[in-house]
């Protein structure tokens, strides 16, 4: 399959009240997947997440380049039950804001997904599936406001601390859309790296298993490393904007 990678000037995030009829139709068979996946991880929680049911690239008409997502509700064992089912439903999406967090030397801070975690092992930029707190006012969902706390939930970093990059860049891979900020640190790799970690052994519960910076091409090939993440780790370390992958 082939990821596309795409420079946007802004988010324009919506929710919507949505039928999925996945959820519906497959009930019995999300309940009995969701039991075997607790048995086996019982720190997995069933709570609400957020799903895109449209997404939609446009210009607008001041020219700026916009990603236009409606985005629904649902209960994270349906979500988890579709992506790991093989997204049976491919007119929905899961979409999500992911913080570049660059030291000034140029590395990128990624996290090691803990065990509680349903991808544990995965190597990511800090993340997480929004949730209703980030719909706000007029019925706008905020991935600027998600990206922050994950961050500070995942890593103990604050953004206001760093450099937001103008604009976001979208990496789309079959049915995950990953909205990604770069955000500029001035400290180094070491610095952050420490920090990072000093954190993650002062919480009692870590989100994280550890923490990694990536600074140069070799690190692409760590089979850790989804698509989407190898996707713009090759663009901003200098690769291609369309990155052919194995269909696995």
């Amino acid at each position: 399959m082939t990821v596309e990678v795409l420079d946007l000037d802004r988010l324009d995030c919506r929710f919507v009240d949505h039928r999925w009829r996945f959820a519906e139709e497959r009930s019995v068979e999300i309940g009995r997947h969701w039991e075997e996946r607790r048995r086996r991880n019982p720190t997995l929680y069933d709570g609400r997440v957020l799903l895109a049911c449209q997404v939609e690239c446009a210009i607008d008409d001041d020219r700026a380049r916009v990603l236009r997502m409606s985005l629904f509700e649902t209960r994270f064992s349906h979500f988890l039950a579709w992506r790991e089912f093989g997204w049976p439903d491919e007119t929905v999406y899961n979409c999500f804001s992911m913080p570049a967090a660059r030291s000034r030397d140029g590395a990128y801070l990624l996290g090691e997904m803990g065990p509680s975690h349903s991808y544990a092992g995965r190597l990511y930029f800090p993340c997480g599936t929004p949730d209703p707190s980030d719909i706000v006012a007029g019925g706008r969902v905020d991935l600027f406001g998600s990206l922050v706390r994950e961050l500070a939930e995942e890593t103990g970093l604050d953004a206001a601390q760093a450099r937001p990059a103008p604009g976001w860049t979208a990496v789309f891979d079959r049915q995950f859309v990953a909205c990604v900020k770069r955000l500029d640190f001035d400290a180094s790799a070491q610095a952050l790296l420490t920090g990072v970690r000093a954190f993650l052994a002062r919480e009692s519960a870590p989100e994280l298993a550890d923490a990694h910076m990536f600074a140069g091409p070799e690190t692409l090939a760590d089979p850790r490393l989804p698509g989407f993440m190898v996707a713009y780790l090759s663009r901003t370390l200098g690769g291609a904007d369309e990155i052919p992958l194995s269909a696995g």
